[in-house]
């Protein structure tokens, strides 16, 4: 049966499909049936629509789908009898039994299983659905975690939240992940993790150099990921940086969690505006027509010299709208002139994606002119597109005009031209017929999210796009100058992307070399340009993504500099204090060498010498009696959680904010807990392997938010 159904859900199908199930279960007939699940929503678990009385009979839960994204494709049962079916479907679901050791280092993952699963047995079918409503702690004395289940539950069991923790905490099997729940105030309950569990999840990270115990997702998805999208003909200016930067760190992510991830940039490279820019073109370098390379020097220039000409000269303005239908026709010259103007804009976009380390595939809007019709064809067909004042035009559900009737989206322009509603349904259509993609992320301004409303329910009504396709609007805020206006040039300009870049390097040289030469040091040419450049554009990429995404912000190369604070120079001197020698323990005392004990990834494995033995941390037993090793220890253990988390916000700043903390922590633990003078050998090596995993986190993060980390400063 497919409990989905046609109607996509619908409720008397479900319940139909449960009965037969139920029935074929009770007759140990053997049969071999199939549920699938499928993610719609972030916000919807994707086993919602089974009911809570199947779960509960056979061992399914649906609670912590919404949190960790996953998609459940299918998991074929064969049974004989319900309890087996239990056994095997638990086992498709990848979930164990409370008496094995999890092997996964998703500790609040586990903790919510656990939690789903003890309502269950507490309450029975009414817990089908429960939120284990479970949270990180807010202070230490609280413990880890927080379950808040029982305040809202209670409610609908009609019954006191402490006596409903009461019978949850009674139900729940956590003694190899916690020491005893505890029930608090009105009826939270208060989750701590053993020192064991603990160790045991370090030990998962330490012994997994690449991915830090993180287990890629199964299945994987395809995901489109569209950002940059810059325009030929116009140079990147600093509006295009959020674009890039957010863009690539979420591929990065999700490339890291095992997903197929398919970057590309949409250019603006098609439009009237190509009328001028061609006949402009074939004026001031008529060598293009014949193939001749030719450099028209400064983009931004040119394409001011042209509109100026198209605004100021009747004849080359007739005769630009003339060049655009040579071009949409096809003619060979004018393709020519198009090609060189696209090719000139594709050099400049690539030293910008080179500065940033950018990987991203050009899929322009020329790409989708041969689909443009057929779209159009399709939604006439479907009596979708009708004629209003002689263009195509899609009428809305749900979103009106002031005088309360239906508002359009103008699909075909009434001259026959197409829109870029027309282009982006044609992509979206493209994207999830050829490119089979099964998430498709749009990282765009804010100032964008009304119309992908609009081409997002006209895609999925006009059938381009499945309800198992998850279509995101993935917006940000403005950058705003010091003064909290537009950010512009002194002259009121636009900021080109390429000046703003070059000029964070220059600062962060001239604060390199004013440090080396307070500090009395010398250092080559070569280590002060690479430093400077590393630092500089560093420093750019992490104040844009440590700021809330959907928020603006205020752009300032002083604070983004800055050595404290949530800064990209603060985490690189971090991670570089690890990795170097020069630290300082708690009692002050110099540390010498410590670049040959501290971490070094080594795709054999790990083997560091301290002294004159030879210490091989992956066997080191890891201490944690000093309440900031714990801590600390505590902290690290969350990152698969931090990453199951940005996976769906898609919100970059929740892993600076997790990296940051994990700073402070360190430097607290490396304060309070000397290395070279620890009490014993034994803690010693302790000491190192928190040092370890701690700049592994770093450099692992450090990566998906598309900075280079520096072995020293």
């Amino acid at each position: 049966e497919n409990s989905r159904g046609d109607a996509g859900g619908d409720k008397e199908l479900c319940d139909k499909a449960y009965e037969e199930i139920d029935a074929v279960i009770a007759a140990e007939t053997g049969t071999v049936f199939i549920i699938e699940g499928v993610r719609r929503d972030p916000e919807m678990a994707c086993l919602g629509f089974v009911p809570g009385g199947f779960l509960a009979r056979h061992g399914l839960r649906s609670a912590s789908c919404s949190r960790t994204g996953r998609v459940f494709k299918a998991w074929r049962v064969r049974c004989s009898a319900a309890s087996s079916l239990k056994e095997e479907t638990r086992e498709g679901m990848g979930m164990k039994d409370s008496k094995e050791q999890p092997n996964s280092v998703d500790v609040r993952e586990i903790l919510e299983e656990r939690i789903s699963d003890a309502m269950l047995r507490a309450f029975g079918d009414s817990a089908g659905d429960a939120d284990p409503m479970l949270t990180a702690a807010t202070k230490d004395e609280f413990g880890d975690y927080q379950c808040n289940a029982a305040m809202s539950f209670a409610k609908k069991m009609k019954q006191k939240p402490r006596d409903v923790a009461a019978k949850i905490v009674e139900e729940l099997q956590v003694a190899d992940l916690c020491t005893e729940p505890q029930i608090a105030g009105p009826g939270f309950i208060n989750l701590t993790l053993t020192t064991e569990f603990i160790q045991s999840k370090l030990r998962l990270m330490l012994n997994d150099n690449d991915r830090l115990g993180i287990e890629k997702r199964n299945p994987p998805q395809r995901i489109v990921v569209d950002f940059s999208s810059p325009n030929v003909a116009k140079e990147m200016h600093v509006g295009h940086l959020r674009s890039t930067i957010i863009g690539e760190s979420i591929s990065r992510l999700l490339e890291f969690l095992g997903h197929e991830v398919i970057r590309l940039n949409h250019i603006g490279d098609w439009g009237t505006q190509f009328g001028m820019l061609i006949l402009y073109l074939k004026e001031v370098a008529p060598g293009v027509i014949e193939g001749e390379e030719v450099d028209i020097g400064d983009l931004v220039s040119f394409y001011k010299k042209a509109k100026v000409k198209f605004d100021e000269d009747d004849e080359f303005r007739t005769n630009a709208r003339k060049e655009v239908v040579e071009l949409q026709a096809g003619n060979e010259q004018s393709v020519a002139a198009w090609r060189h103007l696209c090719e000139q804009s594709r050099k400049e976009f690539k030293k910008i994606y080179d500065a940033l380390d950018v990987t991203i595939e050009e899929r322009g809007e020329s790409f989708y002119n041969p689909y443009l019709k057929d779209v159009v064809t399709s939604l006439q067909e479907q009596g979708l597109a009708v004629e209003d004042d002689g263009a195509q035009v899609v009428f809305l559900d749900g979103i009106a005009n002031r005088d309360g009737s239906n508002q359009g989206l103008i699909v075909q322009k009434s001259d026959g031209g197409f829109m870029y509603s027309t282009t982006d349904l044609a992509a979206m259509k493209y994207r999830t017929s050829v490119d089979r993609a099964e998430r498709i992320l749009y990282v765009t301004d804010v100032g964008q999210a009304f119309h992908f409303e609009q081409v997002f329910q006209v895609g999925r009504r006009a059938g381009f796009v499945s309800d198992t396709v998850a279509l995101e609007h993935v917006p940000f805020g403005l950058v705003l100058g010091e003064d909290g206006k537009k950010f512009k040039t002194r002259s009121g300009a636009t900021v080109k992307l390429k000046d703003l870049l070059d000029e964070a390097v220059s600062r962060a040289e001239e604060d390199i070399v004013a440090r080396l030469k307070a500090e009395d040091r010398e250092e080559s040419e070569e280590f002060i340009r690479s430093s400077s450049r590393k630092v500089g554009l560093s420093a750019v990429i992490y104040a844009d993504l440590k700021t809330t995404r959907t928020s603006n912000y205020r752009f300032s190369f002083d604070k983004m500099l800055a050595l404290q604070g949530n800064t990209a120079p603060y985490m690189l001197y971090a991670y570089a204090r690890i990795q170097a020698s020069g630290s300082r323990t708690g009692e002050g005392a110099q540390i010498t060498n410590l670049t040959m004990v501290f971490m070094r990834t080594i795709p054999q494995g790990i083997n560091r010498k301290v002294g004159s033995e030879d210490l091989d941390l992956a066997s080191v037993e890891i201490v944690l009696d000093d309440v900031s090793e714990k801590s600390l220890a505590r902290h690290l253990i969350r990152l698969p959680r931090i990453l199951a988390e940005l996976e769906i916000e898609l919100k970059p700043h929740i892993l600076c904010d997790y990296i940051f903390e994990l700073s402070q922590k360190f430097n607290q633990f490396y304060e309070r807990c000397s290395i070279a003078n620890a009490d014993s050998e034994e803690l010693k090596r302790s000491r190192l392997v928190l040092a370890q995993l701690t700049a592994r986190v770093l450099k692992l993060s450090l990566h998906l938010l598309d900075i280079k980390p520096l072995e020293r400063l």
